[in-house]
């Protein structure tokens, strides 16, 4: 059995399908999505080529990756969720494909991150203020994609939008907030406010991306709710596991070091549910964090107090929550078990 419970068997047909899924949706994405870059100044489209591993410095072709594409994927899903082919979600993809660079290249220079998949990130191989840049004429390119859409579907796609950036910027701000905050004590944050985050930060653009592609689908207001609310949960369950692998993964894996999370004292879930027991472990591992103690020492601490175990059984109760939001709702058969096998897959990843 796996963490989450599921056999080992279940669990490679589930990758193999969602793999299936998202190579699907990423070839049919990629010729809008270099599309819509090209529209842009070359110097800032050869930035956004950069981000996306088209190219090198220079503009050299490059074959690096991109990233799994989830979120586009789940656009794609989501018109075809609404009974509409495939191509009607494209749009969406582009938009929100376009959103997560520019979210990705201005977190690398808040969090000062010199790497991001094996290589320089853009503000390291450009300069910030050319990365700044880039990002700004990224986040342009998506609402215009959205803009051009024909009516009155174009408009509600640009409102879900520019909703789903409002919870992100909030998301995102209470995650540099939660920096400054004790380990211990009344101001201490705690697992409630660290879902609320994860939903802004992470959750609040997968299920603008499977609501956009259900509105670009035609698909009732009840539907394009519906898969929100279901990326928004897959969304949280994302964010724990990352927690989880940031302090317990294989680096060799994860590419990540081992404990990085906790040599950089973020304030992640397994240890936010550990500090909120009860057990005696939960105290010594206050105090330490409090004193910067040893990083596998205070991994072991919220192990023994059951921060692993809580981070993986929020994870459930988040998967489970993205199921039944999916189950209230009519929607297509064969999108809704892609869909479905992109939640396991993503949540599922390296445990």
């Amino acid at each position: 059995m796996t963490a989450l419970g599921t056999t080992v068997r279940e669990v490679t047909a589930t990758r193999s399908h969602a793999s299936e899924v998202l190579a699907r949706c990423r070839a049919l994405v990629r010729p809008a999505l270099v599309e819509a870059v090209g529209r842009s100044h070359p110097w800032v489209g050869e930035m956004a080529g950069y981000s996306f591993g088209w190219c090198g410095v220079g503009g050299v072709p490059a074959t690096g990756s991109g990233g799994k594409g989830v979120r586009q994927a789940l656009a794609v899903l989501g018109a075809e969720a609404a009974g509409a082919p495939a191509r009607a979600g494209v749009p969406a993809a582009v938009a929100v494909e376009l959103v997560h660079a520019f979210s990705l290249l201005h977190d690398d220079i808040m969090d000062g991150d010199p790497t991001r998949r094996g290589r320089a990130t853009v503000w390291q191989a450009y300069g910030t203020g050319p990365a700044v840049l880039a990002g700004d004429a990224l986040f342009a390119l998506a609402v215009e994609t959205l803009a051009l859409q024909p009516p009155p579907a174009g408009g509600e796609a640009v409102r879900l939008l520019s909703g789903a950036l409002g919870d992100l910027v909030r998301g995102q701000a209470d995650d540099l907030l939660f920096a400054a905050r004790p380990w211990s004590g009344p101001e201490r944050v705690r697992p409630a406010a660290y879902r609320a985050m994860a939903e802004g930060k992470t959750g609040a653009l997968l299920g603008c991306a499977a609501a956009l592609g259900a509105v670009l689908g035609g698909a009732s207001p009840a539907s394009v709710a519906a898969l929100d609310r279901a990326g928004r949960h897959l969304g949280i369950a994302f964010q724990v596991v990352d927690d989880v692998l940031g302090i317990w993964g294989d680096p060799s894996v994860t590419g990540k070091p081992v404990h990085g999370d906790l040599r950089e004292r973020k304030k992640t879930f397994p240890v936010l549910a550990a500090l909120d027991s009860p057990a005696p472990a939960a105290r010594r591992l206050a105090a330490l964090l409090e004193r910067g103690g040893e990083p596998g020492e205070a991994a072991a601490l919220a192990e023994a107090a059951g921060g692993r175990a809580a981070a993986l059984a929020e994870a459930g109760r988040q998967v489970a929550a993205a199921e039944s939001a999916l189950a209230d709702v009519p929607l297509a058969a064969g999108a809704v078990r892609d869909l479905r096998a992109l939640v396991e897959f993503v949540v599922r990843r390296d445990l």
